[in-house]
């Protein structure tokens, strides 16, 4: 589906009010909203990603939703090389991640 050129699939239509996980080959994930899935450089808005804590003392690990855009260059969207991208997926309405970002809007 991904890897330069080649077209995706027709089931693999892209709604841009949804919210998708974007995999790099990086090892990185993304949540947001994918426009220009067939292009060479899709982009995603309103782009979230976990970021994990670790307590040294109780070794429990912390995650935390956190919103792109307040890094020192203030991005407003990420221009992505589709050949970077393993997958996508959609965020199910009822996922944690989709109730973390509905929360960060209020």
């Amino acid at each position: 589906m991904m890897g330069g050129n080649t077209a995706a699939p027709a089931s693999a239509n892209i709604d841009p009010q949804k919210y998708y996980a974007v995999l790099l080959a990086n090892g990185s994930v993304y949540f947001g909203h994918l426009e220009g899935l067939t292009s060479d450089f899709p982009v995603l808005k309103d782009v979230y990603y976990v970021q994990s804590s670790k307590n040294a003392q109780t070794n429990e690990v912390n995650n935390v939703l956190v919103k792109r855009g307040k890094e020192w260059h203030g991005p407003d969207r990420m221009i992505i090389n589709q050949k970077s991208i393993v997958f996508i997926e959609p965020v199910g309405v009822d996922s944690v991640v989709a109730k973390r970002i509905e929360e960060s809007k209020r």
